[in-house]
């Protein structure tokens, strides 16, 4: 059994047969969490990843059934790290994940520079000065807007944790595309993959995700685009696989 408080529930990650609490009034995650966890490259058996800005734990939890190497997450906000300790419990999986309450800004002191052999991160989207409004929930405020940390924060971070050779992985806006690109560099991470996510085919993409490879040669490829929703509003067949697994 888990404790589950206020508003909380239970939600199913189907894709890995996993179980993760959640939260309308504090945190539910996103799409774009799934879409990074499948995007990333990680080592399988030998090395670390580390996910900075974690949220309630779900990308630590779905690298997870990817990997056998030890994953920590990082989380500045006490609830929402209280929330991931429960689900790594409940799914018992505490003996590879570990979770830091903590901020981003401070693992490099932390840990060392050059430890970790794969970074994910979900950053905050927006900066102060987006007119996109700040939301009066100070959980979703903290987790979309950069109100305890910038993408340079984050992008520096990564930079440092990160071993020679090592992988960063990131899930952002495509307005902030060359912001996270040019950053990306300043930090010896050297942009490898990058692919565009459209919501169908007939918008703009609304999210990117992004690829580097610590002190990597020049040499970015641009994947093939990703359709989330078919013509009649249903998950196209990469996205149905990753949210619910291959069907039998």
């Amino acid at each position: 059994m888990v404790e589950l408080k206020e508003d909380e529930r239970l939600d199913y990650l189907l894709a890995e047969n996993l179980r993760i609490i959640q939260s309308p009034s504090v945190f539910s995650f996103s799409l774009d969490a799934v879409l990074l966890a499948n995007f990333a490259s990680i080592p399988k058996r030998k090395g670390k990843i580390i996910d900075l800005c974690s949220g309630n734990g779900v990308i630590p939890l779905m690298l997870s059934n990817r990997t056998s190497v030890p994953i920590t997450g990082v989380e500045i906000q006490e609830r929402l790290f209280e929330m991931a300790n429960r689900s790594i419990e409940y799914n018992k999986l505490g003996n590879q994940i570990s979770m830091i309450h903590g901020d981003i800004k401070d693992m490099p002191a932390r840990f060392g520079n050059d430890k970790f052999d794969a970074v994910t991160c979900n950053p905050p989207y927006f900066s102060k000065g987006e007119k996109e409004k700040i939301n009066s929930n100070e959980h979703y405020a903290i987790a979309r807007h950069e109100l305890l940390c910038t993408l340079e924060d984050v992008v520096k971070a990564v930079g440092l944790l990160l071993k020679q050779g090592g992988k960063a992985s990131f899930v952002h806006r495509p307005g902030r595309g060359v912001d996270l690109l040019t950053l990306m560099r300043e930090y010896r991470i050297e942009p490898k993959r990058i692919r565009f996510v459209y919501p169908n085919k007939h918008k703009e993409a609304n999210t990117v995700l992004v690829e580097g490879i610590k002190d990597g040669s020049p040499d970015l490829k641009v994947l093939q685009p990703l359709i989330v929703y078919n013509e009649d509003n249903s998950y196209g067949n990469e996205v149905h696989e990753m949210l619910y697994g291959k069907d039998l």
